[in-house]
């Protein structure tokens, strides 16, 4: 057994002695250099790492170490870190260093969490293969051949390969969960406001979450209890209170669960993935759980929604880059409209620009009404229609994707066969809802399979429950 599997397996080895923080991290380091091909890590911060573990090691000596002494964690490109380079991998913020830590990232910091690197990722999160990188593609260590899932690849990645205890990524549309079901990780997406946004760089701001990949729902449970809650920085942080989900992953009722009629039957839907999300269902049933098909006819509005509304918010986010203040600034400019224009233009990647031209289309005069104000308003039903049904039930559960791990290149000359990637991660996006993602075996040529359970907002505890349950039941 390869060590260093769990964070358990890390305390329990502090516990008795038998190695240190500095130990562990060189554990890390090394298998970092030794699978470097995959491509997981744009930067790998050997020297703060290490000084990090000097001072968490001298905390456990005296007694006072936080709980995640020893955790070793890796940043999605998109996370800031005070003293650290970020550049959304994009060519536009090359060079650029920031000037103060993430919230998020910050509350791990201060229970001795040690950051090991940054993570490659898809352009400014805008992808569902880590193919649209100004760093390069990152490998599936399933198969090479095949994309890790986007946008946060390299955070799947790294937990895949046991280049960190656990990663943080983000998840907009399915950007974490997408990625853990096709390297066979558990993957979060909170409720949107669960987690402090201050210190991600946005996307679309009404729907940017940070989530957590990890190799089982404890780990997962400890880092989300710890980042998340209420931050001066970011208003729409929520207030509420945050559970201890480590603490309360004991599953024992009898719950109604209900599985939506479309996505079973959806065409896009591998065969494989069918039978194993069937399997799931039916030994719930056996298990005495209340298990109901029901209908969910907005499916078809949910893509569509979903990109109207965060093409519109990418596009006023991203004008914020334009080689003034920081980052890329073309060379070959002769004045100032020439400079906006070549530093945008030379600076973005393909699918950015797409992006943002579709969100200045829908928010222009000519189409606001017909576009941007007619998706926000099947947004709400497409939420309350999502509330009112898991108000009847305790959770929803669907396939994560609706195919395992493609070939490179085999969707890239055709943005909507990408974009149906997120069909059914986007439901829980637009609603705002938690979903984790579980692996669910594997298909015929071994390559791992995703289940989402989704539950209503602020439900992650019952969330993490039941997912640890699923766990349980799926190894038996």
């Amino acid at each position: 057994m390869e060590k260093f599997l769990s964070f358990d397996d890390i305390k329990k080895s502090l516990e008795n002695r038998e190695t240190d923080c500095k130990a562990i991290v060189n554990y890390y380091l090394n298998n970092i250099k030794t699978k470097a091909h995959l491509n997981a890590f744009v930067e790998v911060y050997e020297e703060s790492a290490l000084q990090q573990a000097a001072q968490v090691d001298s905390k456990i000596a005296s007694g006072k170490a936080g709980k995640l002494a020893g955790m070793v964690i890796g940043i999605k490109d998109v996370l800031v870190y005070r003293d650290h380079e970020v550049n959304a991998s994009s060519k536009i913020l090359d060079g650029f260093v920031s000037q103060f830590t993430a919230t998020a990232i910050q509350r791990l910091i201060e229970e001795d969490a040690i950051i090991i690197g940054r993570l490659n990722c898809d352009e400014f999160g805008m992808g569902s293969s880590n193919e649209n990188s100004v760093h390069g593609k990152v490998l599936n260590a399933a198969d090479e051949n095949r994309v890790p899932g986007g946008s946060s690849g390299g955070s799947a990645v790294a937990v895949q390969a046991n280049l960190c205890t656990v990663s943080l990524g983000t998840d907009t549309g399915g950007s974490v969960r997408q990625p853990a079901a096709f390297t066979g990780l558990i993957g979060i997406k909170p409720t949107y406001s669960r987690v402090s946004r201050w210190g991600l760089i946005a996307y679309a701001s009404s729907f940017d979450t940070i989530g957590v990949f990890s190799r089982n729902v404890k780990d997962n449970a400890l880092v989300m209890e710890i980042m998340a809650g209420p931050d001066n920085f970011d208003s729409t942080a929520s207030k509420k209170p945050v559970p201890h989900y480590s603490e309360l992953l004991h599953f024992d009722k009898r719950a109604k669960i209900a599985y939506l009629k479309e996505t079973l039957e959806s065409p896009a839907l591998q065969q494989e993935i069918k039978a194993n999300t069937m399997a799931v269902l039916e030994k719930l049933k056996q298990e005495g759980h209340e298990v109901e098909e029901v209908q969910f006819p907005l499916l078809k509005y949910v893509l569509p929604t979903y990109y109207i509304l965060t093409t519109a918010e990418a596009s006023s986010n991203l004008s914020r880059f334009d080689g003034v203040k920081y980052g890329y600034r073309s060379p070959n400019v002769h004045n100032l409209e020439s400079m906006y224009k070549k530093t945008r233009s030379e600076g973005f990647g393909e699918e950015v620009k797409r992006r943002i031209m579709l969100g200045t289309f829908v928010l222009s005069a000519s189409y606001y009404d017909a576009y941007f104000t007619k998706a926000q308003k099947v947004r709400r039903l497409i939420k309350e229609y999502t509330e009112n049904l898991l108000s009847k039930y305790d959770y929803i559960v669907l396939p994560t994707t609706p195919s395992t791990a493609f070939k490179f290149g085999e969707h890239s000359n055709d943005p909507v066969a990408m974009y149906l990637e997120d069909l059914f991660t986007v439901q829980a996006s637009v609603s705002g809802v938690p979903s984790l993602s579980l692996p669910n075996g594997t298909d015929s040529k071994g390559l791992p399979i995703g289940i989402q359970i989704m539950a209503n907002s602020f439900k992650e505890a019952e969330l993490y429950a039941f997912g640890n349950y699923l766990m349980d039941l799926n190894s038996n």
